[in-house]
C-alpha cells in the first residue's frame, strides 16, 4: 500500500526578482540602442516638377445685351465681336496652345440677351471640340454660369 503525504509543499518561484530583473534588461537595451548611431548612407532625392504644373486657365465667353462676344473679358484686351467665327478663331488658337488634359469655357450673357445667342455661342464651342477630336486634341467642356439674385 502507498503511503500518501498530506503535507505537500506548493513550490512557486518568486516572480517579484524575476520581473525587476526583466524591466532592468529592458531600459539598458532602450538606453544602449538610443546611443549606438546606425552607419546609414544620405541619399539625395529628386525634386519632382510634375507637382508644379500650372492649373488650366479657363477660357470666359461673354455676350452682352448688344449681341456683342467678348472673349476672357476680365483681361481687358479683347474687343468685343458680333462675329461668331472671330470667337471661334479666338478659341481655336487658345486650344492649341493649351495642352491641358481638361478645359472648360464658361459661357456668361447679360440678363437681357436671347437665348438664341447662348446657342449661338454653344454651336460655335461645340463645332470647334468636333474639329478638335478630329485633331486628336483635348476638346473643351462647356460650363453656363449664372449669377445668384441676390
Amino acid at each position: 500500500m502507498a503511503i500518501k503525504l498530506h503535507n505537500k509543499q506548493k513550490i512557486e518561484p518568486n516572480m517579484s526578482s524575476m520581473s525587476d530583473l526583466v524591466f532592468l534588461l529592458l531600459i539598458f537595451f532602450v538606453i544602449t540602442s538610443t546611443l549606438v548611431s546606425p552607419n546609414v548612407i544620405s541619399l539625395e532625392l529628386p525634386s519632382s516638377e510634375a507637382g508644379q504644373q500650372n492649373p488650366p486657365k479657363n477660357m470666359v465667353l461673354y455676350v452682352d445685351s448688344l449681341h456683342r462676344y467678348y472673349v476672357n473679358p476680365e483681361d481687358g484686351n479683347t474687343p468685343g465681336t458680333t462675329n461668331l467665327d472671330t470667337v471661334r478663331l479666338l478659341l481655336g488658337q487658345a486650344a492649341l496652345l493649351d495642352s491641358s488634359e481638361q478645359k472648360v469655357v464658361i459661357l456668361r450673357a447679360d440678363k437681357d440677351v436671347p437665348v438664341q445667342d447662348l446657342v449661338n455661342l454653344m454651336g460655335a464651342v461645340s463645332d470647334l471640340n468636333s474639329e478638335l477630336k478630329g485633331q486628336n486634341k483635348n476638346p473643351y467642356k462647356m460650363a453656363l454660369a449664372t449669377v445668384n439674385p441676390n
